[in-house]
């Protein structure tokens, strides 16, 4: 590290902070302006405003929009140092290109292992109650619509739902399959359940259990039963943003539940897992781009390189946004999906190094 590196990492750290403040502090404004009506019409309590909602809404915010702010940060700094010609004079020195680069590489490089503890492990602690904020005081109240439900509690064990309430976490027309091959070994009907909040278990009612043994059968009745089954009220709660929620080894749990469960909707968490992935790389693969395409001095300003810098940057949004979209819908694979802006960006780097002069 020489003094000239020193200088640019100060100057990029120092550049990225200030982005992201203002455009944060832009966030939070329009925010609150759409959601001013919905605090008042709920009550929500200012303490509760401040640090529930938005003490965890601003973090949020500044890891979600991290890569691009770091693309216009790097277009920012770099197009104003070649304006006052100390890029040409960098390079005049014998320094290469490549080399200008460690410096914007080692800031991004920390702000992308940042990026990635902050996005797997503190931001989803702090989106379960920022969540849990926007459910109480900004969504209207849940109730759960779902009918005829099928779930796979266990390799071999089956549970079915004509409907649940909610509300008192009563399911109606319940019945639990016991099946081994394409056998059915136990069958349980019951008229409803009801969940235990002390025994955390559920309660059975109007019961009737009824096993198959080879030509035998036996069937036995009863009013009431406890009973400890792989499910819980929470499977029938709101899944608003859920995924924003769940830390690394959660998402990854999750995903294996609804795996085994053949559920519907994993995409959306496999696409939040992948994508934490790709966050970093972005970072790195727009860092360079930045600098790469505005190095050069330009006669129209500073002005029209930050401005294209942000254009650029909300065309990777948008392209994310698509292919995300396009993912959700099944009709691409997640890993795809979001890897493929990234290896897009990264070969255009590849041209835009290319154009460099040697």
């Amino acid at each position: 590290m020489k003094l000239l590196d020193w200088y640019i990492l100060k100057r990029f750290l120092q550049t990225y902070i200030f982005v992201v403040l203002v455009i944060v502090l832009v966030v939070v404004m329009i925010d609150y302006t759409e959601k001013v009506d919905n605090f008042h019409k709920h009550n929500a309590p200012g303490s509760k405003i401040l640090f529930d909602y938005y003490l965890n809404f601003i973090p949020y915010w500044a890891n979600y929009i991290s890569p691009l702010m770091v693309f216009i940060a790097t277009v920012f700094l770099t197009s104003r140092l070649a304006a006052r010609t100390e890029i040409i004079a960098i390079l005049s020195s014998g320094v290469s290109f490549i080399r200008l680069l460690f410096p914007y590489v080692l800031g991004a490089s920390v702000l992308a292992v940042l990026t990635y503890f902050m996005v797997n492990y503190i931001i989803p602690k702090a989106n379960k109650t920022r969540i849990a904020f926007e459910v109480a005081y900004i969504n209207e109240a849940y109730t759960y619509t779902g009918r005829n439900v099928h779930i796979k509690i266990a390799p071999d064990t089956y549970a079915y739902l004509e409907s649940y309430n909610n509300l008192s976490n009563t399911g109606y027309k319940f019945t639990l399959e016991q099946v081994q091959g394409n056998q059915l070994r136990q069958k349980l009907s019951a008229d409803h359940i009801e969940w235990d909040a002390k025994k955390k278990k559920w309660a059975v009612y109007d019961y009737k259990i009824r096993k198959i043994d080879g030509l035998r059968e036996t069937l036995t009745p009863g009013t009431r039963i406890d009973t400890t089954l792989n499910l819980k009220p929470d499977d029938f709660s709101s899944d608003f943003n859920l995924y924003e929620t769940l830390t690394l080894p959660e998402l990854n749990q999750h995903i294996d539940l609804l795996r085994s469960r053949g559920a519907d909707g994993v995409e959306v968490y496999l696409l939040e897992k992948y994508s934490r992935d790709t966050r970093p790389f972005a970072i790195l693969i727009l860092t360079v781009i930045g600098v790469i395409m505005s190095a050069r001095k330009s006669r129209r300003g500073v002005g029209w390189q930050v401005a294209l810098g942000f254009f650029l940057a909300f065309t990777y949004l948008l392209f994310f946004m698509l292919a995300k979209g396009i993912a959700e819908s099944g009709n691409l694979n997640p890993i795809v999906a979001v890897w493929l802006p990234n290896a897009i960006f990264a070969a255009i780097g590849v041209l835009l190094y290319n154009t460099i002069p040697r």
